[in-house]
Protein backbone atom coordinates (compact mmCIF):
# COMPACT_ATOMS: atom_id res chain seq x y z
CA UNK A 1 0.00 0.00 0.00
CA UNK A 2 1.52 3.39 -1.07
CA UNK A 3 1.48 7.05 -0.38
CA UNK A 4 -0.80 7.43 -3.63
CA UNK A 5 -3.59 5.71 -1.99
CA UNK A 6 -6.32 7.74 -0.32
CA UNK A 7 -6.36 8.54 3.73
CA UNK A 8 -9.55 6.70 4.53
CA UNK A 9 -8.01 3.66 1.95
CA UNK A 10 -5.14 3.13 4.43
CA UNK A 11 -6.64 3.92 7.33
CA UNK A 12 -8.55 0.92 6.21
CA UNK A 13 -6.15 -1.70 4.29
CA UNK A 14 -2.74 -0.17 5.21
CA UNK A 15 -0.44 -3.57 6.12
CA UNK A 16 -3.43 -6.65 6.41
CA UNK A 17 -3.93 -8.68 3.95
CA UNK A 18 -6.88 -10.84 5.03
CA UNK A 19 -5.70 -13.76 2.82
CA UNK A 20 -2.01 -13.90 4.93
CA UNK A 21 -4.55 -15.07 8.03
CA UNK A 22 -6.81 -17.53 6.88
CA UNK A 23 -8.91 -14.88 5.02
CA UNK A 24 -9.89 -13.06 8.31
CA UNK A 25 -11.35 -9.97 6.91
CA UNK A 26 -10.81 -8.47 10.44
CA UNK A 27 -7.14 -7.90 11.82
CA UNK A 28 -6.67 -10.81 14.44
CA UNK A 29 -6.28 -9.91 18.29
CA UNK A 30 -3.18 -11.50 19.96
CA UNK A 31 -4.19 -11.65 23.63
CA UNK A 32 -0.87 -12.95 24.61
CA UNK A 33 1.71 -11.60 27.04
CA UNK A 34 4.94 -14.10 25.45
CA UNK A 35 6.07 -15.38 22.45
CA UNK A 36 7.58 -18.94 21.77
CA UNK A 37 11.02 -18.85 19.22
CA UNK A 38 11.08 -21.98 17.13
CA UNK A 39 14.76 -22.20 18.18
CA UNK A 40 17.34 -20.88 20.96
CA UNK A 41 19.61 -19.17 18.19
CA UNK A 42 16.36 -17.38 16.42
CA UNK A 43 15.63 -16.24 20.11
CA UNK A 44 18.66 -14.22 20.23
CA UNK A 45 18.94 -13.52 17.09
CA UNK A 46 15.33 -11.94 18.37
CA UNK A 47 16.57 -10.30 20.85
CA UNK A 48 19.69 -9.05 19.18
CA UNK A 49 17.97 -7.08 17.12
CA UNK A 50 19.49 -9.18 14.16
CA UNK A 51 16.28 -10.72 13.12
CA UNK A 52 12.94 -9.16 13.31
CA UNK A 53 10.23 -10.87 16.02
CA UNK A 54 8.10 -10.32 19.11
CA UNK A 55 9.33 -11.41 22.84
CA UNK A 56 7.03 -9.72 25.21
CA UNK A 57 4.00 -8.15 24.95
CA UNK A 58 5.59 -4.68 27.11
CA UNK A 59 7.55 -4.57 23.86
CA UNK A 60 5.94 -5.14 21.05
CA UNK A 61 2.92 -7.28 19.94
CA UNK A 62 1.49 -7.89 16.86
CA UNK A 63 -2.07 -5.95 17.21
CA UNK A 64 -0.09 -3.10 18.20
CA UNK A 65 2.26 -3.28 15.28
CA UNK A 66 -0.30 -2.54 13.08
CA UNK A 67 -2.15 -0.07 14.81
CA UNK A 68 1.87 1.88 14.81
CA UNK A 69 2.39 1.23 11.12
CA UNK A 70 -1.18 2.91 10.28
CA UNK A 71 -1.31 5.84 12.25
CA UNK A 72 2.78 6.30 11.73
CA UNK A 73 1.83 6.09 8.15
CA UNK A 74 -1.72 8.38 8.35
CA UNK A 75 0.95 11.19 9.93
CA UNK A 76 3.55 10.52 7.21
CA UNK A 77 5.97 8.89 9.88
CA UNK A 78 9.02 6.56 9.81
CA UNK A 79 7.44 4.79 12.71
CA UNK A 80 4.67 4.63 15.64
CA UNK A 81 4.56 3.47 19.36
CA UNK A 82 1.35 2.56 20.93
CA UNK A 83 1.18 3.59 24.78
CA UNK A 84 -1.34 2.86 27.12
CA UNK A 85 -2.33 6.74 27.49
CA UNK A 86 -2.14 10.31 26.24
CA UNK A 87 0.03 10.59 29.68
CA UNK A 88 2.24 7.66 29.03
CA UNK A 89 3.14 8.77 25.41
CA UNK A 90 3.86 12.26 26.82
CA UNK A 91 5.81 11.02 29.72
CA UNK A 92 7.87 7.77 27.89
CA UNK A 93 8.95 10.74 25.04
CA UNK A 94 10.64 13.05 28.10
CA UNK A 95 12.21 10.64 30.24
CA UNK A 96 13.81 8.98 27.20
CA UNK A 97 14.88 12.78 25.84
CA UNK A 98 16.07 14.34 28.70
CA UNK A 99 18.53 14.54 31.78
CA UNK A 100 19.31 16.90 34.65
CA UNK A 101 20.38 20.21 33.41
CA UNK A 102 18.48 20.42 30.25
CA UNK A 103 15.39 22.73 28.96
CA UNK A 104 12.01 21.89 27.54
CA UNK A 105 10.36 25.34 25.98
CA UNK A 106 6.48 24.68 25.66
CA UNK A 107 3.87 26.61 24.98
CA UNK A 108 1.69 29.35 27.10
CA UNK A 109 -0.85 26.96 27.23
CA UNK A 110 -1.01 23.36 28.02
CA UNK A 111 -3.32 20.24 29.00
CA UNK A 112 -3.55 20.06 32.58
CA UNK A 113 -2.07 17.00 33.60
CA UNK A 114 0.57 17.92 30.74
CA UNK A 115 1.40 20.78 32.64
CA UNK A 116 1.18 19.16 36.23
CA UNK A 117 3.64 16.72 34.97
CA UNK A 118 6.22 19.35 33.90
CA UNK A 119 5.89 21.57 36.75
CA UNK A 120 5.83 18.94 39.29
CA UNK A 121 7.29 15.93 37.70
CA UNK A 122 10.27 17.08 35.56
CA UNK A 123 11.76 19.95 37.55
CA UNK A 124 12.27 17.48 40.67
CA UNK A 125 14.96 15.63 38.79
CA UNK A 126 16.81 19.35 37.67
CA UNK A 127 15.35 19.77 34.38
CA UNK A 128 13.60 23.80 33.52
CA UNK A 129 10.40 24.03 32.34
CA UNK A 130 10.18 27.69 30.22
CA UNK A 131 6.80 28.88 29.68
CA UNK A 132 6.86 30.90 25.75
CA UNK A 133 4.33 32.37 24.07
CA UNK A 134 4.37 30.16 20.43
CA UNK A 135 1.88 32.11 18.90
CA UNK A 136 4.83 34.74 18.24
CA UNK A 137 7.67 32.26 16.50
CA UNK A 138 10.04 35.37 17.08
CA UNK A 139 9.54 34.59 20.82
CA UNK A 140 11.18 31.45 20.93
CA UNK A 141 13.88 32.68 18.88
CA UNK A 142 14.58 35.19 21.83
CA UNK A 143 14.52 31.75 24.53
CA UNK A 144 16.29 29.51 22.68
CA UNK A 145 19.54 28.43 25.31
CA UNK A 146 22.28 26.09 24.78
CA UNK A 147 20.18 23.88 27.16
CA UNK A 148 16.80 23.65 25.12
CA UNK A 149 16.23 19.97 23.94
CA UNK A 150 12.64 19.91 23.10
CA UNK A 151 10.27 22.60 22.09
CA UNK A 152 6.58 21.36 22.99
CA UNK A 153 3.14 21.93 22.21
CA UNK A 154 -0.35 21.40 21.30
CA UNK A 155 -1.90 22.85 17.90
CA UNK A 156 -4.99 23.93 19.07
CA UNK A 157 -3.90 24.35 22.16
CA UNK A 158 -6.17 22.87 25.06
CA UNK A 159 -8.68 24.48 26.06
CA UNK A 160 -8.18 27.86 24.78
CA UNK A 161 -7.40 26.85 21.03
CA UNK A 162 -4.39 28.49 20.78
CA UNK A 163 -2.38 27.91 17.38
CA UNK A 164 1.19 27.58 16.62
CA UNK A 165 2.94 28.06 13.21
CA UNK A 166 4.16 24.66 13.05
CA UNK A 167 7.16 25.62 10.20
CA UNK A 168 8.04 28.06 11.35
CA UNK A 169 8.55 27.06 15.28
CA UNK A 170 10.15 23.75 14.18
CA UNK A 171 12.63 25.99 11.81
CA UNK A 172 13.75 28.08 14.78
CA UNK A 173 13.97 25.23 16.87
CA UNK A 174 16.16 23.28 14.68
CA UNK A 175 18.48 25.83 14.15
CA UNK A 176 19.19 26.03 17.74
CA UNK A 177 19.57 22.40 18.14
CA UNK A 178 16.24 21.34 19.71
CA UNK A 179 13.47 18.84 18.34
CA UNK A 180 9.87 19.61 18.23
CA UNK A 181 7.38 17.69 19.79
CA UNK A 182 3.67 18.27 18.76
CA UNK A 183 0.29 17.05 20.50
CA UNK A 184 -1.94 16.76 17.87
CA UNK A 185 -4.85 15.01 19.55
CA UNK A 186 -7.49 17.99 18.18
CA UNK A 187 -6.37 17.95 15.03
CA UNK A 188 -5.85 14.15 13.83
CA UNK A 189 -3.77 13.63 10.98
CA UNK A 190 -6.98 14.16 8.76
CA UNK A 191 -6.79 17.90 9.47
CA UNK A 192 -2.65 18.20 10.13
CA UNK A 193 0.57 16.59 9.11
CA UNK A 194 3.26 18.01 11.97
CA UNK A 195 5.61 15.66 10.04
CA UNK A 196 5.24 17.63 6.95
CA UNK A 197 5.57 20.66 8.40
CA UNK A 198 9.21 19.50 10.72
CA UNK A 199 8.13 18.14 13.82
CA UNK A 200 10.39 15.46 15.16
CA UNK A 201 7.55 13.57 16.53
CA UNK A 202 4.29 13.61 17.41
CA UNK A 203 1.37 12.75 19.83
CA UNK A 204 -2.09 11.76 19.82
CA UNK A 205 -4.02 10.71 23.46
CA UNK A 206 -5.63 8.12 21.26
CA UNK A 207 -8.42 7.97 23.46
CA UNK A 208 -10.34 11.05 21.79
CA UNK A 209 -10.68 10.57 17.81
CA UNK A 210 -8.54 8.10 16.82
CA UNK A 211 -10.41 5.94 18.66
CA UNK A 212 -13.70 8.09 18.72
CA UNK A 213 -16.17 5.91 20.61
CA UNK A 214 -15.01 6.88 24.25
CA UNK A 215 -14.23 3.06 24.86
CA UNK A 216 -10.74 3.01 25.72
CA UNK A 217 -7.45 4.86 26.81
CA UNK A 218 -4.81 4.95 24.82
CA UNK A 219 -1.60 7.16 23.54
CA UNK A 220 0.47 7.17 19.96
CA UNK A 221 3.90 8.63 19.11
CA UNK A 222 5.25 8.62 15.77
CA UNK A 223 8.49 10.17 14.44
CA UNK A 224 11.74 9.02 12.71
CA UNK A 225 12.11 4.85 13.37
CA UNK A 226 15.34 5.12 15.22
CA UNK A 227 14.04 8.07 17.71
CA UNK A 228 11.08 6.49 18.23
CA UNK A 229 12.66 2.91 18.78
CA UNK A 230 14.75 4.62 21.69
CA UNK A 231 11.29 5.71 22.59
CA UNK A 232 9.87 2.21 23.12
CA UNK A 233 13.00 0.45 24.81
CA UNK A 234 13.71 2.62 27.45
CA UNK A 235 11.19 5.44 27.85
CA UNK A 236 8.02 2.73 27.50
CA UNK A 237 9.81 -0.34 28.59
CA UNK A 238 12.24 1.05 30.94
CA UNK A 239 10.66 3.17 32.66
CA UNK A 240 7.07 3.82 32.74
CA UNK A 241 5.69 1.11 32.14
CA UNK A 242 2.83 2.45 29.92
CA UNK A 243 2.22 -0.59 27.60
CA UNK A 244 -1.14 -0.52 25.63
CA UNK A 245 -3.32 -3.49 25.81
CA UNK A 246 -3.68 -5.71 22.48
CA UNK A 247 -7.87 -4.94 22.89
CA UNK A 248 -6.93 -1.95 22.98
CA UNK A 249 -5.40 -1.65 19.70
CA UNK A 250 -8.22 -3.64 18.29
CA UNK A 251 -10.66 -0.84 18.98
CA UNK A 252 -8.16 1.94 18.23
CA UNK A 253 -7.85 0.21 14.46
CA UNK A 254 -11.50 -0.78 14.51
CA UNK A 255 -11.82 3.38 14.95
CA UNK A 256 -9.15 4.43 12.15
CA UNK A 257 -11.65 2.88 10.01
CA UNK A 258 -13.94 5.47 10.00
CA UNK A 259 -11.85 8.82 11.12
CA UNK A 260 -12.11 10.48 8.00
CA UNK A 261 -15.64 10.42 7.64
CA UNK A 262 -16.25 10.99 11.42
CA UNK A 263 -13.54 14.11 11.21
CA UNK A 264 -15.67 15.58 8.33
CA UNK A 265 -19.22 15.42 10.34
CA UNK A 266 -17.85 16.73 13.65
CA UNK A 267 -16.22 19.72 11.64
CA UNK A 268 -19.04 20.18 9.28
CA UNK A 269 -20.85 20.12 12.87
CA UNK A 270 -18.91 22.38 14.74
CA UNK A 271 -18.56 24.99 12.05
CA UNK A 272 -22.65 25.17 12.23
CA UNK A 273 -22.61 25.59 16.18
CA UNK A 274 -19.77 28.27 16.27
CA UNK A 275 -21.31 30.26 14.33
CA UNK A 276 -24.54 29.63 16.35
CA UNK A 277 -23.02 30.55 19.30
CA UNK A 278 -21.26 33.54 17.48
CA UNK A 279 -24.54 35.12 16.80
CA UNK A 280 -26.53 34.54 20.30
CA UNK A 281 -26.50 37.37 23.08
CA UNK A 282 -25.40 35.45 25.61
CA UNK A 283 -22.27 34.44 24.35
CA UNK A 284 -18.93 37.12 25.06
CA UNK A 285 -16.73 35.21 23.01
CA UNK A 286 -16.12 32.14 20.86
CA UNK A 287 -12.80 30.58 19.57
CA UNK A 288 -12.55 28.50 16.82
CA UNK A 289 -10.36 28.52 13.82
CA UNK A 290 -13.35 28.11 11.92
CA UNK A 291 -14.50 31.97 12.71
CA UNK A 292 -13.24 34.58 10.25
CA UNK A 293 -13.06 36.44 13.17
CA UNK A 294 -10.72 34.05 15.00
CA UNK A 295 -7.50 35.91 15.63
CA UNK A 296 -5.13 33.03 13.72
CA UNK A 297 -8.15 32.26 11.26
CA UNK A 298 -4.98 32.78 8.47
CA UNK A 299 -2.55 30.26 10.11
CA UNK A 300 -5.44 27.73 10.51
CA UNK A 301 -6.35 28.17 6.90
CA UNK A 302 -2.88 27.26 5.99
CA UNK A 303 -1.97 24.43 8.73
CA UNK A 304 -5.16 22.66 8.73
CA UNK A 305 -7.54 21.54 5.75
CA UNK A 306 -10.39 21.54 8.27
CA UNK A 307 -11.03 23.58 11.54
CA UNK A 308 -11.66 21.19 13.82
CA UNK A 309 -14.47 20.20 16.26
CA UNK A 310 -13.17 21.75 19.37
CA UNK A 311 -14.74 25.05 20.95
CA UNK A 312 -14.03 27.05 23.83
CA UNK A 313 -16.48 29.99 24.24
CA UNK A 314 -17.46 32.29 27.23
CA UNK A 315 -20.86 33.45 28.24
CA UNK A 316 -20.97 37.64 29.33
CA UNK A 317 -22.70 36.01 32.48
CA UNK A 318 -19.41 34.69 33.35
CA UNK A 319 -18.05 31.76 35.30
CA UNK A 320 -21.95 31.69 37.24
CA UNK A 321 -23.64 31.72 34.11
CA UNK A 322 -21.43 28.88 32.38
CA UNK A 323 -22.46 26.27 35.35
CA UNK A 324 -26.29 27.22 34.95
CA UNK A 325 -26.28 26.80 31.34
CA UNK A 326 -24.11 23.55 31.45
CA UNK A 327 -26.66 22.65 34.42
CA UNK A 328 -29.46 23.08 32.29
CA UNK A 329 -28.06 20.81 29.51
CA UNK A 330 -30.55 17.75 28.72
CA UNK A 331 -28.70 15.91 25.98
CA UNK A 332 -25.39 17.17 26.15
CA UNK A 333 -22.87 15.45 28.40
CA UNK A 334 -21.39 16.92 31.22
CA UNK A 335 -17.86 15.09 30.72
CA UNK A 336 -14.63 15.37 30.16
CA UNK A 337 -12.67 13.87 27.54
CA UNK A 338 -13.10 14.85 23.88
CA UNK A 339 -13.39 13.28 19.91
CA UNK A 340 -16.27 10.86 21.14
CA UNK A 341 -19.65 10.56 18.92
CA UNK A 342 -21.54 12.59 22.63
CA UNK A 343 -20.96 15.67 22.55
CA UNK A 344 -19.37 17.13 25.83
CA UNK A 345 -19.34 20.01 27.58
CA UNK A 346 -16.92 20.72 30.29
CA UNK A 347 -15.31 23.89 32.67
CA UNK A 348 -11.67 23.27 32.35
CA UNK A 349 -10.61 26.20 35.18
CA UNK A 350 -12.41 23.54 38.02
CA UNK A 351 -12.01 19.90 35.78
CA UNK A 352 -9.18 19.73 33.21
CA UNK A 353 -6.94 22.11 34.24
CA UNK A 354 -7.44 22.50 37.92
CA UNK A 355 -4.00 20.90 38.20
CA UNK A 356 -3.16 25.09 37.59
CA UNK A 357 -3.34 27.40 40.39
CA UNK A 358 -5.90 30.59 39.82
CA UNK A 359 -2.67 32.73 39.17
CA UNK A 360 -1.50 30.63 36.74
CA UNK A 361 -4.45 29.84 34.76
CA UNK A 362 -4.63 33.77 34.59
CA UNK A 363 -1.00 34.02 33.59
CA UNK A 364 -1.48 31.12 30.96
CA UNK A 365 -4.97 31.90 29.42
CA UNK A 366 -7.07 29.86 30.79
CA UNK A 367 -10.25 32.23 32.29
CA UNK A 368 -12.60 30.99 35.16
CA UNK A 369 -15.78 31.77 32.46
CA UNK A 370 -14.58 29.22 29.51
CA UNK A 371 -15.94 26.56 28.50
CA UNK A 372 -14.97 23.72 26.13
CA UNK A 373 -17.19 22.19 23.79
CA UNK A 374 -16.56 18.83 21.83
CA UNK A 375 -18.49 18.26 19.30
CA UNK A 376 -19.92 15.26 18.69
CA UNK A 377 -21.96 13.05 15.98
CA UNK A 378 -25.53 13.51 16.80
CA UNK A 379 -27.92 15.71 14.39
CA UNK A 380 -26.65 19.67 14.17
CA UNK A 381 -29.94 20.66 15.04
CA UNK A 382 -30.44 18.75 18.39
CA UNK A 383 -26.80 20.02 19.33
CA UNK A 384 -28.17 23.45 18.25
CA UNK A 385 -31.57 22.89 20.55
CA UNK A 386 -30.07 21.76 23.53
CA UNK A 387 -27.70 24.59 24.11
CA UNK A 388 -30.49 26.97 22.93
CA UNK A 389 -32.95 25.46 25.95
CA UNK A 390 -29.60 26.02 28.34
CA UNK A 391 -28.77 29.35 27.38
CA UNK A 392 -32.08 30.73 27.84
CA UNK A 393 -32.77 32.63 30.99
CA UNK A 394 -33.98 31.22 34.19
CA UNK A 395 -37.41 32.80 33.99
CA UNK A 396 -38.16 31.64 30.49
CA UNK A 397 -40.14 28.27 30.36
CA UNK A 398 -38.37 25.66 28.47
CA UNK A 399 -39.06 23.83 25.17
CA UNK A 400 -41.17 20.58 25.91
Amino acid sequence: MTQSQGFATRAIHLGYNPMEHEGALTPPLHLTSTFAFETAEAGGEIFAGDRPGHIYSRISNPTLDLLERRVADLEGAEAGLALASGMGAITAIFWTLLSPGDEVIVDKTLYGCTFAFMHHGLRKFGITITHVDLTNPDNLTAAMTERTRLVYFETPANPNMRLVDISAVAAIAHAGGAQVVVDNTYATPYLTTPIALGADLVLHSATKYLGGHGDLVAGVVVGRAEAVSEIRLVGMKDMTGAVMAPFNAMLILRGLKTLALRMERHCASARVVAEWLEAHPEVAKVHYPGLAGFGQYALARRQMALPGAMIAFELKGGLEAGRRMMNGLRMIARAVSLGDAETLIQHPASMTHSTYTPEERAKHGIGDGLIRLSVGLEDVADILNDLDDALAPPHVMRSA
